[in-house]
């Protein structure tokens, strides 16, 4: 570094946590290398990328606090809490002390991937512990300084640093001290055995400020002066803006301005209302596609076979799956939306040649970039503040709306908030891909599997997407796709973990759909752990053995295999599966392993008037070293709601170029009624935390489906699941 001190109010630390590209580099151009590159992301990829030598982590206060710059967002997930811990135990200070915010473009560690993938606590950990121990020992050199004793004869304990004869607060050295000593030569990490925060189930730090109504969202976000903004968008998919009239909306009341640029047009006046009642008025000259997109035209590309294909998974030979005796069978699920709750926008301030940006986003330093080069802006000069999320599953991680919000200030010289409304968040954000699945097998005389195959369909997940182009910059799109091979995000838990078995492939087929599907929380998870699961349970039955045995005879004796047959012998324990049930029930159950985070739940369901009821589920998952057991809970349970009402509810189509439904009220979602009892089990291996906010929603569909198998006899392939009652 060329500096050596800083002030007192502000750590400039360098770090060496930048971990290169997902994949390397290079074009990886034959099978047995994209296999294997597919199996180092379905063990769980890079999570955090930094491009820049030197940011600010840490800020300690003259009150003896540290305010973190989290790279990552909070979207309702407890990272800051986690984050808060991991630094409080290696800093020797109180947990409450800390304070987490959202780092800036312009302020703090920039991640240039993302927040998602469940990958934020795995990836941070190791370097942010190493951040804090440096810091840990930069405020003990310094008291050393003000005692005039050696470092060496102090510890630091409770936000202070004690010697022989004296001790001194962290707010006092902070206080006392004008220059920072930046010349670490080692600082000592702490052994997991001495942890006293990491591992505590403590309250979540964002808890008392949410439920006072304190915390501010993007949706909340706010400039002095500030108007309101309102863009045209697309009525069906394929249609695209040609020109604009202004018409009468610029005489309706309120209205500033009416925003005509090449590819957008939009209004901003005084009030939301305003400007959307304004919107209204303009006339717009849409360039309307030949032909309107159908659901027909969906299920006829999203089907294995169709689109190019890529062979991701392959040991030994399956060949003798095209004999006689082999099971087949076929899975569906359909299009889907996120739902989050709060909508999505930006609040822009363009002043001179800067802006500053507020939002809800899940890629500040990717939406940075974009705003910079639509607005011909150097990046230092765009900041994008991130906010709150109200909600995010991957919805969040395509912005451009951002360029949007600064093109509308940058017009009017004033602040301007632009939002989607609810029925355009259904148009015109992005879908979850639909997926086609078929497994084949076959079975030996003894109930043993010889072969099988897993075939799965699915539209763009993460290819188009903002994050490939960014992981792989300078590389054109189709570059970017040669090396990565099928989109893994689409293939996301469609590989065959069931080791123990000879033969085995998995082949993911890929088909752009004529508007644009993308990132949903747990990617393919859900999807394809329905339909490998599912058919799992089905070669069960068929060869006549308990699924929980069939199961663990096929799971290798290695870490990955030994992890998941834990989490399968816990949940079912816990179940107490093999016992009696009350009349009515049914018990179905599944496993998945995502990020090397191994996760198995049973399901106890009944039905009513037709209606699959789920009474209760039972979750064990292994994520590693556990930051904080009542986060890892809370991220279970809701991962197993948010799959539960996929798997029960949720659906739209295509008619004509339009999202059916468009709006909440129509689209089908769990409600609190839906809700099951849910326990968790917590199981802890490995030295290292791995992801949770994704993996448990993997096995949820799969064991709904297998319970009602178990209580009815019928096989439902179809999510979401209904019970043919004709």
């Amino acid at each position: 570094m060329k500096k050596k001190t800083v002030n007192r109010r502000g750590f400039i630390l360098k770090t060496g946590v930048g971990l290169g590209v997902l994949l390397g580099v290079g074009v990886i151009a034959c099978g047995p290398l994209r296999r294997t590159s597919a199996q180092k992301v379905d063990e769980g990829p890079p999570g955090y990328k930094n491009e820049y030598e030197a940011f600010i982590w840490f800020e300690l206060q003259q009150d003896g606090s540290i305010i973190l710059h989290s790279p990552k967002v909070e979207m309702g997930q407890g990272i800051f809490t986690a984050l808060a811990q991991i630094a409080a135990d290696e800093l020797e200070m109180d947990f409450k002390n800390i304070k987490v915010v959202h780092a800036t473009t312009a302020h703090g560690p920039i991640d240039s991937l993302s927040t998602g993938g469940s990958l934020t606590v795995s990836s941070l950990y190791q370097p942010l512990r190493e951040l804090a121990a440096t810091m840990r020992e930069m405020i003990k050199m310094n008291a050393a300084t003000i005692m005039g004793v050696s470092a060496n004869t102090l510890t630091v304990k409770n936000g202070e640093v004690i010697g022989t004869n004296a001790k001194l607060s962290f707010a006092e050295i902070a206080t006392k001290s004008t220059n920072w000593n930046l010349k670490i030569k080692e600082s000592v990490l702490k052994s997991p055995k001495d942890f006293t925060v990491i591992g505590k189930p403590l309250p979540r730090i964002d808890l008392v400020p949410k439920v006072k109504g304190e915390t501010l969202y993007g949706i909340d976000s706010t400039f002095p002066d500030m108007l309101f903004g309102s863009v045209v968008r697309p009525p069906v998919f394929g249609a695209i803006f040609k020109s604009a009239e202004v018409g009468n909306a610029s005489n309706m009341p309120g209205v500033v301005k009416v925003v005509i640029e090449k590819d957008f047009a939009g209004v901003v006046a005084k009030s939301r209302v305003q400007a959307e009642d304004a919107k209204k008025a303009l006339k717009i000259n849409w360039g309307m596609p030949k032909k309107l997109v159908k659901q027909a035209d969906v299920d006829a590309l999203v089907k294995v076979g169709v689109g190019k294909d890529v062979k991701i998974q392959k040991e030994g030979n399956t060949d003798i799956l095209k004999g006689e005796g082999t099971i087949t069978r076929e899975y569906f699920s359909p299009l889907g939306v996120h739902g989050h709750i709060e909508p999505n926008g930006a609040a822009a301030h363009f002043q001179g040649d800067k802006v500053v940006i507020k939002m809800s986003t899940q890629v500040a330093s990717i939406t940075r970039d974009e705003v910079s080069k639509a607005l011909k802006l150097d990046k230092e000069n765009v900041d994008i503040q991130s906010q709150f999320l109200g909600g995010g599953f991957g919805r969040r991680l395509q912005t451009p709306h951002a360029i949007e919000a600064a093109l509308m200030s940058k017009a009017v010289g004033k602040p301007v908030h632009v939002f989607f409304e609810r029925t355009e968040e259904f148009q015109n954000g992005v879908l979850r891909p639909p997926t086609h699945n078929i497994l084949k097998a076959k079975l030996d005389a003894n109930g043993t599997i010889e072969a099988i195959e897993h075939h799965t369909a699915s539209a763009d997940v993460a290819f188009n997407s903002s994050i490939l182009a960014n992981v792989f910059k300078p590389l054109s799109a189709s570059l970017a796709e040669g090396i990565v091979g099928a989109d893994f995000g689409a293939w996301r838990g469609g590989m065959i973990h069931y080791k123990n078995i000879k033969n085995y492939s998995t082949t993911a087929y890929h088909k752009e759909l004529p508007f644009q599907t993308s990132w949903w929380r747990g990617l393919g998870l859900l999807a394809n752990t329905f339909a490998i699961e599912s058919f799992m349970d089905e070669l069960a039955h068929q060869s006549k053995q308990d699924p929980l045995a069939f199961r663990l005879k096929h799971l290798a004796d290695d870490e990955r295999g030994q992890s998941i047959k834990n989490v399968l012998k816990a949940a079912c324990e816990k179940a107490g599966w093999g016992k009696s049930l009350p009349e009515g029930r049914g018990i179905g159950l599944a496993c998945s392993i995502d990020v090397n985070t191994p996760v198995a739940q049973v399901a106890e369901v009944e039905i009513k008037n037709g209606q699959i009821k789920v009474k209760k589920v039972t979750c064990a998952i292994d994520p590693g070293i556990i930051i904080n057991p009542d986060g890892v809970k809370a991220q279970s349970e809701g991962a197993i709601i948010m799959g539960l009402s996929a798997t029960l509810f949720e659906e739209v189509t295509i008619k004509d170029g339009k999202v059916i439904p468009n709006a909440f009220g129509y689209y089908p979602i769990a409600y609190m009624r839906d809700a099951p009892e849910i326990e968790v089990i917590l199981l802890s291996s490995g030295d290292k935390p791995r992801g949770v906010g994704e993996p448990p929603i993997g096995p949820i569909g799969a064991a709904i489906a297998n319970a009602v198998f178990n209580l009815t006899g019928k096989r439902l392939n179809k999510i979401p699941l209904q019970m043919d009652i004709s």
